[in-house]
């Protein structure tokens, strides 16, 4: 789809840009793509220190995440659909679910994103030195001027925040035979609660998807209070689940990971601490992402097409808008997803590492319908007390005592 002559002479004008994008992750490129559609007039460009857009990640939702605008989004990409639900299990017991479950691979993400838009919206291995509410200055010196600027590169872990990590690894493997699998598994605990060695114990599970007929993605995670990861241990771990699933085949593809998992902490402060005036901020670095399961799709999603929707309906916006726009939004997620928060705390501090499991284990006997709105982060006031209540899965006196703390403040060492 080429570009109208009035749109290729706005390109070329020396004028500032109306915004420029920095970082094209997941939340950088969404924004990209809603304003591409939703706002096609506004003049933008979305600027990746890496390759290409998205990295290497497999983004993967619940169907019912989404609202009717995300889902239209999304669908710009060639997704891999379950619509006949997906499987969980655990020491007592296993079952399945109805919701369906939608993934989107970083591969897919850059294809389309790259052949949709236009060439100079995409600045790729372009390292950004400066950025500030008059636009970015990249590291060859190259100053970019804009009205507005978003800040979307990784998220920063901040000592004014609490909580422990996710750690994983995948791997894409190209099985000799079908595998024989028809739903995804989100959650197979039935393995032992060990995570490897200078870790401790930690809640630990192994997350399959049936990619086709042929190819299964097996990654093994684990909820850890340090964030350390030994990719050999993980591998062997991962190669050892596929062949007691008789899976022989050839690793094609891995991805590895240290997400936070955000329990408390001063989340004011931590913004401010990084914080540039006049620039927005978005995706996790602006704090959006489900504090307990890690999930950022569907919030990325609704920060892009906010913004995008922004920027059609008034043009004219500024850095300083924008970003009180993120700000405000971002605190109002904080907010609404307290209650996740402090189950977090549960799990890191109210539950025994070795004893985690039987906090999801406990989760994961509830209705369906819940679990599907706990995902999505809107759990009912009937929801939170159906979690809470029954036979606790923790020790009562550890249970309160983690509901009145604040969180352990993260362990920013890393030795991946």
């Amino acid at each position: 789809m080429s570009d109208s002559p009035e749109k290729q002479q706005r390109a070329s004008d020396d004028a500032p840009l109306d915004l420029v994008i920095v970082g094209g992750g997941l939340s950088g490129g969404l924004i990209a793509l809603a304003l591409h559609r939703l706002a096609p007039d506004c003049r933008f460009q979305v600027i990746e220190a890496g390759e290409t857009l998205g990295g290497n990640h497999r983004w993967s939702w619940f169907e019912s995440d989404l609202d009717e605008a995300g889902t239209a989004l999304l669908g710009e990409f060639e997704l891999n659909r379950w619509n006949a639900g997906y499987e969980i299990a655990f020491p007592r017991y296993a079952r399945k679910l109805d919701t369906g479950y939608r993934s989107l691979s970083s591969d897919e993400f850059h294809r389309r994103l790259v052949e949709v838009m236009p060439t100079d919206t995409v600045r790729l291995d372009t390292r950004v030195a400066d950025l500030d509410a008059d636009g970015v200055t990249l590291a060859d010196g190259t100053r970019i001027d804009a009205r507005a600027v978003i800040d979307c590169r990784t998220f920063k872990p901040s000592d004014k925040l609490a909580g422990g990590w996710q750690v994983f690894l995948g791997q894409h493997i190209k099985c000799e035979e079908p595998h024989g699998l028809t739903r995804p598994v989100i959650m197979d605990a039935r393995v032992d609660q060990l995570a490897p060695h200078g870790n401790g114990s930690a809640y630990r599970f192994v997350y399959v998807l049936p990619l086709t007929e042929d190819e299964v993605f097996v990654e093994d995670t684990y909820y850890a209070d340090k964030p350390r990861m030994d990719k050999s241990v993980l591998r062997a771990r991962t190669q050892d689940y596929a062949r007691r699933n008789s899976w022989k085949g050839e690793v094609i593809g891995e991805e590895t990971g240290i997400l936070p998992v955000v329990t408390g902490g001063d989340f004011a402060a931590a913004q401010d601490a990084q914080r540039i005036p006049g620039v927005a901020m978005a995706g996790t670095r602006g704090g959006f992402t489900h504090p307990l399961t890690s999930y950022t799709l569907p919030f990325a999603a609704r920060m892009a097409n906010a913004i995008a929707t922004r920027m059609r309906d008034n043009p004219q916006t500024t850095g300083e808008e924008l970003a009180a726009l993120c700000d405000s939004r971002a605190d109002a997620h904080w907010q609404r997803t307290g209650f996740y928060r402090m189950l977090g705390r549960m799990l890191f501090e109210a539950a025994q590492p070795d004893k985690r499991v039987n906090v999801f284990q406990h989760f994961y006997g509830l209705d369906g319908a819940l679990v599907e709105r706990f995902y999505a982060a809107r759990s009912s006031w009937t929801d939170r007390i159906r979690i809470l209540s029954g036979r606790p899965p923790v020790a009562v006196p550890r249970a309160i005592r983690a509901l009145l703390s604040r969180g352990t403040p993260f362990k920013l060492e890393n030795k991946a």
